[in-house]
């Protein structure tokens, strides 16, 4: 089930970021700025994941996951190959709208899954394990998408992925049970709880909103450098199209899994026997992020900046372990698959809908003075909210302990 869950997980950042490695031949055919680029990649795909996630994982709450993630990954995959088949902005953009209402049925549910799989001293591996499909799928995504791109057209690169997304859901469902709610905790399952009852147990807990707005913080940076740094790549640097795409590839795929795996196994040994280190270990890691970012993106030399970027890439990713086992355990189990989606609407209409285009957005204002160099600066600009979002995640350790929820059993903590 978890190989499953891994696949899946790894074809949704496949069809999700593939768009990155794709800006300049997409550009270039369609006619597109950096600022409508950055508009399709960002509120295109985040403003209805984030609107649609949170009534899914309701019904996620109360219904059975496995069928919910087997019609989410056909949706997602089906408006992927269709993005292949747009002739303008607006289709696209679209067509994109698609891929993220699919998608919103995608990750609330399977981290509630997860909680019924594993538990409470596993579950920060078992979520680092789960989570492995980002720099699997973001990887994966940017080289294919790169070699196809080249090989053949953009546009198939879309299309192949796609119908693979659409085969696998069966396969998917096959293999995906759903064990049932609160399988690791005390007493019989509970009915499931109101929207309104969520809200309101998540508003009365200051330490889910620290994290949600310092996860959304850095995501915001993140995942408008995997955007972009293909573009960035090719401007600054002159590498082609198939060159970036297999450097950015073996970079996301090497410091990604190193992050979150590090992230996962760290959280398990250091969260049990002080919850404030779910929150404390990405504060420290977002701290050393900006400086590393700063020193990478300065550098003269493509394959300097790409070394250079593994340790930040690696830093980046730390906190989704932690912090999604942390945020699961925050509330009762009957709630867990919502509050989930919760934290994702928030980390993803900030990280999603604003990383990629306010790059794109300062790229532009800066095309005047600075060429092709304008890109650099706007990423470095950006790269800034690290700061806040270490601050965030600072804050949010404090808190944490005291808004633990404790109905489950668990090891005995300390605050």
């Amino acid at each position: 089930m978890m190989g499953m869950l891994l696949v899946a997980y790894t074809l949704n950042f496949f069809d999700r970021q593939i768009v990155g490695i794709l800006t300049e031949p997409i550009k270039a055919d369609l006619g597109l700025s950096d600022g409508q680029l950055g508009l399709m990649g960002g509120p295109a795909f985040a403003l209805f994941y984030t609107a649609f996630a949170i009534p899914i994982a309701t019904l996620a709450d109360r219904r059975n996951r496995s069928w919910i993630m087997t019609v989410a990954l056909a949706v997602w995959s089906l408006m992927t190959a269709v993005c292949g088949l747009a002739q303008n902005f607006w289709q696209l953009f679209l067509a994109r709208v698609g891929v993220g209402i699919g998608e919103a049925g995608g990750v609330a549910p399977a981290y509630s899954l997860i909680s019924d799989l594993y538990p409470p001293e596993q579950r920060s591996r078992a979520v680092a394990f789960f989570s492995l499909g980002i720099p699997l799928g973001t990887a994966a995504g940017t080289v294919f998408g790169g070699i196809v791109a080249t090989l053949i057209d953009w546009r198939w690169a879309f299309i192949i992925v796609g119908v693979a997304g659409v085969l696998f859901a069966p396969v998917f469902k096959a293999v995906v049970k759903d064990p049932g709610h609160g399988r690791y905790d005390a007493g019989p399952p509970a009915a499931p709880a109101p929207l309104g009852r969520v809200f309101r147990t998540l508003a009365a807990k200051p330490s889910f909103w620290l994290m949600g707005f310092g996860a959304g913080t850095a995501s915001m940076v993140s995942y408008g450098l995997t955007f972009w740094l293909s573009s960035f790549f090719i401007r600054s640097y002159g590498l082609t199209l198939l060159n970036a795409s297999l450097l950015l590839g073996a970079l996301g795929a090497v410091g990604g899994l190193v992050g979150i795996w590090l992230g996962g196994v760290l959280g398990d040994r250091l969260g049990v026997g002080n919850r404030s280190r779910y929150a404390l270990l990405p504060a420290a890691a977002f701290a050393i992020v900006l400086p590393t970012y700063l020193l990478a993106l300065l550098a003269g030399d493509a394959w300097l900046t790409a070394a250079l970027l593994l340790v930040p890439t690696a830093l980046s990713l730390v906190w989704l372990g932690p912090v999604v086992t942390a945020v699961t355990n925050l509330v009762p189990p009957e709630m867990r698959a919502t509050a989930s989606a919760s934290f994702l609407f928030i980390n993803n209409l900030i990280g999603l809908g604003l990383g990629s285009p306010l790059i794109g957005a300062i790229s532009d204002a800066l095309q005047a003075r600075l060429g092709d160099e304008a890109l650099r600066y706007s990423i470095l600009l950006v790269a800034g909210f690290y700061v806040l979002a270490a601050i965030l995640m600072l804050l949010a350790s404090r808190k944490l302990a005291r808004d633990w929820y404790e109905a489950s059993p668990s090891p005995a903590v300390t605050a």
